[in-house]
């Protein structure tokens, strides 16, 4: 436990809960979707999957989801594979996180994101950038703010 918050101190700074917005727009800019978010990222005594995140969701209709991201910490990379999604997250600076993964139910496409976190640590700014056919063709634009 101590290693991954010694080795990737940017992701240690985003344990906690966070509130926020996601918007998933075309390459032209147009919404696709819009829903709210909770999540909460933590760092658990736990040798197999120190890091562990839980995405809660609901959208204006009343629809809601749940998921879970136990990821095991190993060479500075935090690893995920669940029923939902492989990948793996890496500090590239002191306020930005990469997350390459791919949703199991989506072949052939992949993701990436950068989270970008706040010097105070309150605020994340978040993008999605989803390829098919190495061609971005859509973005996910997410904006949270810590839970006080």
């Amino acid at each position: 436990m101590s290693s991954i918050r010694e080795e990737m101190p940017l992701m240690a700074r985003h344990e906690g809960e966070w509130s926020g917005s996601y918007t998933l727009v075309d390459n032209e800019g147009k919404i696709l979707d819009k829903y709210t978010s909770h999540l909460s990222c933590l760092f658990r005594e736990d040798e197999t999957y120190p890091y562990y995140q839980i995405n809660r969701y609901q959208w204006p209709s009343g629809k809601q989801e749940e998921h879970h991201f136990p990821g095991r910490y190993e060479n500075k990379n935090v690893w995920f594979d669940t029923e939902r999604l492989t990948g793996q997250a890496w500090e590239v600076d002191n306020a930005t996180v990469i997350f390459l993964f791919t949703f199991k139910t989506i072949p052939g496409q992949y993701l990436y994101e950068t989270i970008f976190l706040s010097p105070c640590n309150n605020y994340r700014f978040r993008t999605w950038h989803w390829f098919k056919n190495h061609q971005v063709y859509q973005r996910t634009l997410v904006q949270e703010e810590r839970m006080r």
